[in-house]
Parts: C-alpha cells; sequence; structure tokens
C-alpha cells in the first residue's frame, strides 16, 4: 500500500519542479489553489513541453480538444507516473483518439428533462441536485456531463440561482440537496458561502451534499477559509471520486483526515472504467485505502453509455466478477453498492449476480425504483 502514497518519488519531484520552473513560480504558489487553477495544462504544446508525449499524441490531442475540452492541475499532472494510457490517471485525464467515437448519448441520463426550474435536476421525490457550475480542475475523460464543458468556465448565473432557491421552498418534501457541476468547489469560498447559507436557511432541508473531485484533483483547494466554511453548515456530506490508488497521497490523506476531523462525512463514488479499475486487485486495494482515510465507499457506478467513452466501457458480467469477489476477501465496511443507472433518468439500480438468473435475449431483466421493468445489456 506504501507504494501508491510515495510522494516523493523522483516522477512527482522533478515533472514538479519542471512546472515550476516552467511557470516562473514558487512552492508557495505551488501550494495555492488558485495558481492551481488558473495553470491548469491545457494546451498540448505546454504539456508537450513538459512530458515526453510524441508528436503523434500532440497532434492527436490537438484534433480531440477541438470537440471536447481538456484541462488538468500541476498537482495531479504530476501524479501521473508513465505518459501513456498504462497509467491510470493518464488515461483519466489527458484525451484518447477513441473520444472521436460517436457511439453513445451526449445526455445519458436525460438530465435536460429533468430540469423543473433554475439548475435543478429533480428524478427523486425528496432529493435534487444543483449544478454550479462547468468548471472542474481537471476534465475526466469519462465525464457523464461532457456535454456541459463548453469552451470556457461558466458559473450559474443569481437569477439562475435565486429561482433555484424559490423551488426548494415551494416544495418541502424535498430534504436533500446535492450542490454539483462541474465541480463546485472551484468556485470562490465567499460564493460557496452564500450558497450554503441559502439552503441552510431552508428548515424543510435536511441533508446537504457536495459532489467534488477536488479531494483527487486540487487537494491545495482545503485552505482554512474554505474548512471554516464547509464545519459552519455541518452536517455536510462530502462525497468525491477515487477511481484508483494511484490517485492517493499525502496531501490527499492529509485533506481526508482534516475534513474527518472537522465533522465532515466522505463518500466515494467510483466509477469502473477499462484500463484503469477493472480488475479485482485494483479495486479491493482502493476500498481499502479509502476506509482507512475515512472515507466511505458508497458507489461503484457502472460506466454509463457516454458519447466518446466507449474505450471506457466494460459488461455488467465483468463488472460483477470483480465486484463479488470483494464480499469475504476485504471487509464489508469497505464494499460499496454498485449500480446502474437506468438511462432516460430512471434512476439507480443496483446490481448483483442473482440478476444475472433473469436473462431475457442476452439481456438482465431488472426494475427500477419505480418499479418499471427494463433490460440491461
Amino acid at each position: 500500500k506504501k507504494q501508491f502514497l510515495s510522494e516523493n518519488n523522483s516522477i512527482y519531484v522533478n515533472l514538479k519542479k519542471k512546472m515550476l520552473s516552467y511557470f516562473s513560480s514558487t512552492e508557495s504558489d505551488w501550494n495555492d489553489w488558485k495558481w492551481q487553477l488558473e495553470h491548469r495544462i491545457k494546451n498540448a504544446q505546454v504539456l508537450s513541453d513538459l512530458t515526453n508525449i510524441s508528436v503523434k499524441r500532440k497532434d492527436e490531442i490537438n484534433l480531440i480538444g477541438k470537440t471536447y475540452r481538456w484541462a488538468i492541475t500541476p498537482y495531479f499532472l504530476a501524479r501521473i507516473k508513465k505518459f501513456d494510457i498504462t497509467d491510470p490517471i493518464y488515461l483519466q485525464t489527458i484525451p484518447q483518439f477513441s473520444e472521436l467515437d460517436s457511439d453513445g448519448y451526449l445526455d445519458p441520463m436525460d438530465e435536460a428533462n429533468s430540469n423543473p426550474a433554475g439548475a435543478i435536476t429533480r428524478r427523486y421525490p425528496d432529493r435534487v441536485i444543483i449544478n454550479l457550475t462547468n468548471c472542474c480542475a481537471a476534465f475526466c475523460r469519462h465525464c457523464q456531463r461532457r456535454r456541459n464543458i463548453g469552451e470556457k468556465d461558466i458559473t450559474i448565473s443569481n437569477d439562475n440561482f435565486d429561482e433555484s432557491i424559490y423551488y426548494l421552498k415551494q416544495h418541502p418534501e424535498i430534504r436533500d440537496v446535492l450542490l454539483t457541476g462541474g465541480d463546485p468547489l472551484t468556485l470562490d469560498n465567499e460564493f460557496l458561502d452564500y450558497v450554503l447559507g441559502k439552503i441552510r436557511s431552508i428548515k424543510t432541508v435536511e441533508i446537504v451534499r457536495i459532489g467534488t473531485r477536488t479531494i483527487v484533483t486540487l487537494p491545495q483547494r482545503f485552505d482554512d477559509s474554505l474548512l471554516n466554511i464547509l464545519q459552519k453548515y455541518s452536517p455536510l456530506y462530502i462525497n468525491t471520486q477515487f477511481n484508483h490508488p494511484n490517485e492517493l497521497s499525502y496531501e490527499t490523506e492529509k485533506v481526508c483526515k482534516i475534513l474527518a476531523d472537522r465533522g465532515i462525512i466522505l463518500g466515494n463514488q467510483m466509477v469502473f472504467l477499462k484500463g484503469v479499475n477493472d480488475d479485482f486487485n485494483t479495486v479491493a486495494l482502493l476500498n481499502e485505502l479509502l476506509v482507512k482515510n475515512r472515507i466511505r465507499p458508497y458507489y461503484i457506478f457502472h460506466p454509463k453509455k457516454i458519447k466518446g467513452t466507449k474505450h471506457f466501457q466494460i459488461s455488467i458480467e465483468k463488472g460483477l466478477q470483480i465486484y463479488d469477489k470483494l464480499r469475504g476477501n476485504i471487509s464489508g465496511l469497505a464494499i460499496p453498492t454498485y449500480v446502474y443507472n437506468a438511462p432516460g433518468g430512471l434512476g439507480k439500480i443496483p446490481i448483483n449476480k442473482q440478476m444475472l438468473g433473469f436473462m431475457h435475449n442476452n439481456k438482465i431483466v431488472a426494475k427500477t425504483w419505480e418499479g418499471q421493468e427494463i433490460e440491461l445489456p
């Protein structure tokens, strides 16, 4: 386990030094989350200057970037150990030619038609999502909302946010609000304080959650000011997304400890990704390390059929082979729920091996939470 947490490896140290020199910056800059965000690598020439990618790869990245924007923080770039598709962080963050495959859907969960007001997505009776921004510290290549990434970072407008708050006040049955995006923790502390304050002022809202990957991609984000804001609105739940043990570092461990010590409840939502974590040992080790760092393994998502992500897809049968092996081999505390997001916004369906007994035309017959019968491939 220690090999995954060794920050002082020569690759990390050397690339970090190279980037600080390249950007004429200091160690203090490196530890500043705003510097990290402003210096995201999002240009193939800059990436080529910093790493050993080939001319062919540079041309491919330029080509893909015309269709799907990409970016990665200097910190997360330095976590890449090998600049090819055998590296799990490289595969998740650096554009691949396979993204130009048109198979799949831009909005597989039909979120556009689940928007009753403002920036809200609603699929369940008692909970909603509010999308605050399209900005991320690193744009994951498997992102389910890549349709919203666009060409520049956009924050929710005041009118859109006010409309969202008004909707919550008019629907007292909503007791659970998830702030997401993009990544809401790329927004300034003052705005986050305002947003959380507005939501907490609604007495019928009992649960507030934040979906963020900054713990993984931008641990510098958790400065004292942000930590004080998060603690002020406790109880608060933060769900993050670690997909591979390589994403854990001393910095991320430190952030998890501080958040947990301050009463923030942490959960992880891993996504099965071909070439990243589609094997038992990787998943088992990841979830053991998460529990060690007081992060509850919450969900394993089956990959959605998002346009441009076909190369990440695995079969449900393969996912079940990995998932079923967890039971008995690692602590029950480290075993999340394996779920399939039903297309069309029909909600999450827990997947288990017993479902393989309900087959029709080589498809699994399953029921949504509302009792609607559907077929899973």
